[in-house]
């Protein structure tokens, strides 16, 4: 009898031990060429998977994409959408205006000097990244120009799908990630929005060291605090996952029932539109444990899950390849890539071939910075344990409950009433055969004067949400909108109002 329990003892401990060894074992040496071939990977697939998901981006908001639809993919399908649909790229000519300051300025470059790049230049933005813009170049620097109560969009997707760059160049060093996350993604998001890019950069870091998707994405979360909501929604994909491995959809489906609230965003709001970073993140991390290894699931399933489905194939790609290299990606997804490699970027002087490069060479220098060893056969990384950043909560007591319909051109005055503690008015995108036209506003709540804005009629430097305000005071307000210099040659549209309180509004059948 003392024998069997002794054999099981040893069995139980054998079996624990194997365990651990299975979490613990991080592989902190590679080649050089290793190294090299997994920055390719990364970028490489990033390219792949946004030009996979472009046909589909927010064309399924709430929905799944049905097995019987087809996404094409077919040999010179890439070069065809750099040519005709350049602005699909935007995720990665992001990134790259982030990798040409760090180029420029050094890997200490201030958050300033990013936030002036991607400020001044040509490319179109949306959602948080268009409102930040418009803060830095109306005088709004970081941290500040991503804070929710300056930007409607904090908890938007944005920053999630431009901060690859920052994990491709900190192999196996999430915390040094984190830190060029602090600096970059609080330019356009903060909370849920920044936890986003975060999490992203800690599983491409994680990706170098390890081979083992489960534990990139179990890892990475490490960094995100357990408090947020961007946490608790990845755990419970993670959770899920393990209670029903095989079956994706099952998973889709209990994660789009918990969390497909949004609060912040107002286009998002009272509509089937989801651009916030969490449900995004959750769409990714599915691809990742369900696609198992295999590019094809890999890209199909974070596709499918619907919502901003290029910019989730592009992130799940892009960690599956920095785990494998670009030597495995399979050749049906390599179509037409070296076409494409040496043709740089809309919008910068960066083709993928210089992205590789100049990614290689920050990561060798932050590896020696770190404590690490860099030879001519190889880097020795000292990895990083990750640690949670802070906690950042957007929107904190606020809940979307009424929609005022405006819907209307403002001319020259617009004024509506509510009751609540905020709210945040949509605008279509300004249209004008004058376009350096800036309209100038003045907003009164209650009958004081709250804020005196411009509202250019261009484009690339338009406020993306035209007018909000938070944290009020509870009760039933007046808001006044007067425009100062009305044209015939611009229009100002308003579309609706989200109005918020203190409590959520709760319909239970």
């Amino acid at each position: 009898m003392k024998k069997i329990i002794l054999l099981i003892v040893f069995v139980i401990l054998s079996i624990s031990l194997i365990s651990c060894e299975k979490e613990v074992t991080l592989r902190n040496t590679l080649s050089i060429n290793e190294l090299k071939d997994k920055i390719k990977g990364a970028w490489a697939a990033q390219t792949i998977g946004v030009t996979f998901g472009s046909p589909v981006e927010f064309n399924y908001n709430g929905t799944m994409i049905q097995d019987y639809q087809t996404i094409p993919w077919y040999d010179g399908y890439l070069k065809e959408t750099y040519d005709t649909t350049p602005g699909f790229y935007d995720d990665i000519y992001m990134d790259l205006t982030f990798v040409q300051v760090l180029e420029d300025q050094g890997l200490d470059a201030p958050a300033q000097a990013f936030a002036d790049a991607f400020a001044n230049a040509e490319y179109k933005l949306w959602f948080a990244n268009q409102t930040a813009r418009y803060n830095v170049l109306n005088g709004i620097s970081p941290p500040q120009s991503g804070h929710w109560l300056n930007n409607p969009c904090a908890d938007d997707i944005d920053f999630q799908i431009e901060a690859d760059f920052a994990g491709i160049m900190c192999p196996g060093m999430v915390n040094t990630a984190s830190e060029i996350c602090d600096k970059v993604g609080h330019i356009m998001n903060y909370g849920d929005g920044w936890y986003g890019g975060v999490y992203v950069a800690a599983m491409y870091a994680l990706a170098f060291v390890s081979n083992d998707i489960n534990y990139v994405v179990e890892e990475g979360l490490k960094t995100i605090p357990k408090e947020s909501k961007f946490y608790q929604c990845i755990a419970d994909v993670i959770k899920w996952h393990k209670e029903n491995p095989n079956d994706w959809k099952a998973t889709w489906f209990k994660t789009h029932r918990k969390w497909s609230e949004d609060i912040g965003s107002p286009i998002g709001v009272f509509a089937p539109f989801n651009i916030d970073a969490k449900i995004n993140a959750a769409w990714v991390v599915m691809g990742l444990l369900y696609g198992n290894g295999d590019f094809t699931r890999t890209f199909e399933i974070s596709t499918r899950c619907g919502d901003d489905a290029d910019c989730n194939p592009a992130s799940a790609g892009g960690i599956l390849a920095t785990i494998k290299g670009y030597k495995n990606i399979p050749e049906f997804w390599m179509q037409g890539l070296k076409e494409i490699e040496p043709i740089d970027f809309k919008y910068t002087t960066i083709s993928l071939n210089d992205a590789y490069e100049l990614s290689y060479k920050h990561a060798l220098e932050l590896i020696k910075n770190n404590g690490g060893e860099v030879n001519d056969d190889g880097v020795k990384i000292k990895i990083q344990k990750p640690k949670t950043v802070p906690l950042e909560i957007a929107f904190e007591g606020h809940y979307p409950t009424k929609q005022i319909n405006l819907n209307k051109q403002l001319v020259e005055e617009v004024t509506f009433e509510f009751e609540g503690i905020g709210f945040a008015i949509t605008g279509s995108d300004e249209t004008s055969a004058k376009k350096e036209h800036v309209f100038k506003a003045k907003m009164y709540i209650d009958g004081k004067l709250i804020e005196t804005a411009n509202l250019p009629a261009d484009f690339t430097i338009r406020r993306f949400t035209p007018f909000w305000r938070y944290q009020l005071d509870k009760g039933k307000h007046q808001v006044q909108i007067k425009i100062l210099n009305p044209t015939e040659e611009a229009k100002l549209f308003l579309g609706k109002v989200i109005v918020y309180d203190t409590e959520p509004i709760s319909h239970k059948f």
